[in-house]
């Protein structure tokens, strides 16, 4: 009974308009992430994409008053939402319900290429999940809008290889890595890829005339984020904050080899066993491209250093196809009534969206409200309190600067942890080398009337013992907790008399 209500959850694949899928899956999409639309804070990286996106619709490019360690796309991307709609988080968030969907339906397009409609159907389903459940990823992270390129390139790539088509490719694979450099590993290798398969087939004109478009495109789009920076005579301020910058945080921020292993192992496991039964073949050189681009995003996470649960939005999308094409091949041998399983997880899955929609109707016969968060509750206190033109210092919540109208006291202050980034401060040219130099200058010389802060948990990433040390020491002496909103503390500092 349970596999006779999946199966009538469409009717007939095969009649499937392209139309009705992408549909199907902007509503999941909905579904999943629309209660997450009225909350201010999910992660701290999308606060930072907007408070520097920001400040360019105010007239400073990324890099140059405020400071966050991404490339121009992404800035762009929230500027343009901010410019079209102001200073609204729920269109933001909306934004990323239509980003996840498009990113789905183009993982099912792919699958429709090299797989039967039904298996494709799902994989697009399977991706709205995965890349919208689990951590930050009910945010609008850099993944996900450097994915909203990636995979319509990765599908002209895969099944329109005309030159138009590679030049296309070649565009929207210069966006995604200008939305997140790590790309450059997977984008190179589709390019060698490319090379490769022209030697190895006709060697003619026109496979070398597709391929230089390809190039040509990835090439356009980066020259065309370093143009604003050249016109303002500025072009090494580019070249440090999107090339020399990420290089030499991953390289100061590596974690061992063996965090990988519960990435590599199982992966590793299933590739040598859809290649070895035959269930991938190499020789299909789309299937081979998908390969090339999934070895290319786990370089990237490798080369990074470090992974992180919204780094997976980059490899999902992928390995749901390569997954899909070995199921669609494997599921007419498999014995076993697998429909129920496959129901239960569906059900299940969303759990985290569940216990939001709970939430938010909660909060909204609590206070009226159906938005929620210290970042709104925090910020609308200090307006009542008549606070908002001090010196505010945000340690949590720094969505509140957005809120406010108000900018970080210094560049390395736009995103909290960048405080500690030392790494990166020569890239913009920060007058202190050191962390503590920045921490101390902050606290003690623009010394902030407000300072907000997280209950019980560490300012810092508690690997910065010093930092952490410092920073409640000096709160305790210097500040007392004016008020206490919901998780948050708002500290005023003690009159000197």
């Amino acid at each position: 009974m349970l596999g006779r209500a999946i199966d009538r959850l469409i009717p007939d694949y095969k009649r499937l308009k392209n139309r009705a899928v992408f549909f199907c899956l902007l509503a999941l999409s909905f579904f999943l992430r629309f209660p997450f639309v009225f909350r201010d804070y999910i992660d701290r990286d999308e606060s930072t994409f907007i408070l520097v996106a920001q400040g360019w619709v105010d007239g400073h490019l990324p890099y140059t008053l405020l400071w966050d360690l991404k490339p121009p796309i992404t800035f762009a991307f929230f500027a343009s939402l901010i410019l079209l709609f102001g200073k609204s988080l729920i269109a933001i968030r909306i934004s990323g319900i239509v980003v996840v969907a498009i990113i789905a339906f183009f993982s099912y397009l792919i699958s429709t290429e090299l797989s039967n409609k039904k298996i494709a159907f799902w994989v697009g389903v399977f991706t709205v999940l995965l890349i919208s459940l689990f951590g930050s990823l009910q945010g609008v992270m850099s993944e996900h809008i450097s994915m909203l390129f990636f995979m319509p390139a990765l599908y002209l790539t895969v099944a329109r290889r005309t030159t138009m088509s590679l030049f296309l490719a070649g565009v929207l694979l210069g966006c995604a890595a200008m939305t997140k450099i790590n790309l450059a590993y997977p984008i190179l290798l589709l390019g060698l890829y490319l090379i490769y398969e022209w030697i190895r087939s006709s060697k003619n004109t026109k496979g070398l005339v597709a391929i230089l478009a390809f190039a040509l495109g990835v090439v356009l789009i980066i020259l065309l984020t370093v143009l604003p920076y050249y016109l303002e005579g500025n072009t090494i301020l580019w070249w440090k904050a999107v090339v020399l910058a990420p290089l030499e945080y991953s390289g100061a921020r590596r974690d061992g080899l063996g965090s990988f292993a519960p990435l590599l192992i199982p992966l590793g496991l299933f590739l040598v066993y859809a290649l070895r039964t035959g269930r991938l073949h190499l020789k299909n050189t789309a299937v081979a491209a998908l390969l090339v681009a999934l070895v290319g995003v786990v370089i990237a996470f490798i080369s990074g250093g470090r992974i992180n649960g919204h780094y997976l939005i980059q490899l999902h999308p992928i390995l749901l196809i390569l997954l899909g094409i070995v199921l669609g091949n494997a599921l007419p041998a498999i014995k076993w009534n697998y429909r129920p399983l496959v129901l239960t997880i569906l059900l299940l899955l969303p759990i985290e969206s569940y216990k939001e929609y709970r939430d938010i109707i909660r909060n909204k016969l609590e206070t009226g409200y159906f938005i929620n968060g210290e970042g709104y509750t925090v910020s609308e206190y200090i307006k009542e309190q008549g606070l908002s033109s001090r010196s505010i210092l945000f340690l949590e919540y720094h969505i509140g600067y957005w809120l406010l109208d108000i900018i970080p006291p210094t560049k390395a202050a736009t995103h909290p942890t960048n405080i500690c980034r030392d790494e990166t401060f020569v890239y913009f040219d920060n007058p202190r080398d050191k962390s503590m130099e920045e921490l101390r200058y902050i606290m003690e010389d623009i010394a902030p009337e407000i300072v907000i802060t997280r209950k019980k948990w560490n300012i810092f990433d508690k690997k910065e013992e010093e930092e952490n040390i410092y920073i409640r020491n000096f709160l305790q002496e210097h500040y007392n907790i004016r008020k206490e909103i919901d998780n948050s503390e708002i500290h005023q500092r003690l009159k000197v008399h």
